[in-house]
């Protein structure tokens, strides 16, 4: 064979076709196109998705940041009952100004 595209016989390219097609459903089955277009083609579902996600998200992000402060403000509780000479009377300071804070909030 020179490599002439004619001289393939055609039920060499038949397959060649067919393997090309298979790979190309598979990877759309992957991406799940069908579903995205179903979701597309029914507006409220899509806004109820979007709704719980969004509260999922910010949930959270809530929790997380909470976690974050309160561990940041004990480590500075911690380096303040270390009595470190300048940077113990600043962290006393920032820990009194947040207790101080929280105490007015009444939710």
């Amino acid at each position: 064979m020179s490599g002439d595209p004619n001289e393939i016989p055609p039920e060499e390219k038949l397959n060649a076709v067919y393997r090309l097609t298979t790979g190309l459903v598979q990877q759309m089955e992957k991406a799940r196109i069908a579903e995205y277009t179903q979701l597309l083609n029914s507006p409220w579902r899509l806004v109820w998705l979007n709704v719980l996600s969004g509260t999922a998200r910010g949930l959270g992000i809530a929790l997380g940041f909470t976690f974050f402060a309160a561990t940041i403000i004990y480590v500075l509780q911690v380096l303040g009952a270390l009595n470190l000479p300048i940077i113990g009377d600043y962290i006393a300071d920032i820990v009194r100004i947040v207790q101080h804070q929280l105490e007015l909030k009444t939710f």
